[in-house]
């Protein structure tokens, strides 16, 4: 069969097994196990909640005509708040323990190994990459080295601080003597007593927000630019390399 016939056929059957045959190899390693994946979804998702109910309890809405009790706008506000922190601090918890159980890649959220000289000449090649320094960045299985320490202390170490503020204004709510109270107390005079610890909550929704607005530019063009896949790679588990 001629080369214009087999084309011609090619567009009315869907069929071109020699353009399938000359593409190039995609390769995929399995990096993301499923509890990692389910994590991530269910993380972004009370990160969405957590941040929206937030922003509404620190600049509340206007007032609505009435008797309170007959909205309870406010109640279920803070209700919504209240239980995604409840499933934000449940899943780190699970997160931590299968940074334990999990594959080496699930670790990387937690530790850097930041006294190896190796891992800054990465961090900075994938800096320069960011900057448009550099053509191609180099193909990292797991999270790239730059990636990795945004994580550790835009997200790890950001999140510690909301929950442990979190539950501190929790506990003010509660009480004396609940048992956020009695865990996280001693936050109220170590940051300026309530006002002083509602400040520094909300600015760090601000920091999360910022850090997931980074968070999804970085993989959207790293998935086109790069690439490598990232957004799919935590829906499937695995990354590819399309070079």
């Amino acid at each position: 069969m001629s080369s214009t016939a087999h084309s011609k056929l090619a567009d009315v059957t869907g069929i071109d097994e020699g353009a399938v045959a000359s593409a190039p190899q995609v390769r995929s390693v399995y990096v993301y196990e499923a509890p990692v994946r389910v994590w991530h979804w269910i993380n972004a998702t009370a990160i969405l909640v957590l941040c929206m109910t937030g922003y509404l309890i620190g600049s509340p809405l206007p007032s609505a005509g009435g008797e309170a009790s007959d909205h309870f706008q406010m109640g279920y506000i803070r209700f919504a708040h209240f239980a995604a922190a409840y499933v934000f601090a449940v899943g780190l918890l699970g997160r931590i323990y299968w940074a334990f159980v999990g594959n080496h890649h699930s670790r990387e959220l937690f530790t850097l190994p930041v006294f190896r000289l190796a891992y800054w000449r990465e961090v900075w090649a994938m800096f320069s990459w960011y900057l448009f320094l550099r053509p191609r960045p180099n193909q990292y299985v797991g999270h790239n080295p730059m990636a990795r320490l945004m994580m550790f202390v835009g997200y790890f170490l950001v999140s510690l601080f909301m929950l442990v503020t979190g539950f501190a204004l929790y506990g003010e709510g509660l009480q004396t003597g609940s048992w956020a109270d009695r865990l996280f107390g001693w936050v109220m005079p170590l940051l300026g007593q309530s006002q002083g610890v509602h400040t520094w909550h909300h600015l760090g929704m601000w920091a999360l927000v910022l850090f997931v607005i980074v968070h999804i530019y970085a993989a959207i063009r790293e998935d086109i630019m790069g690439r490598q896949s990232i957004v799919s790679t935590m829906i499937s588990g695995y990354r590819t390399f399309k070079d």
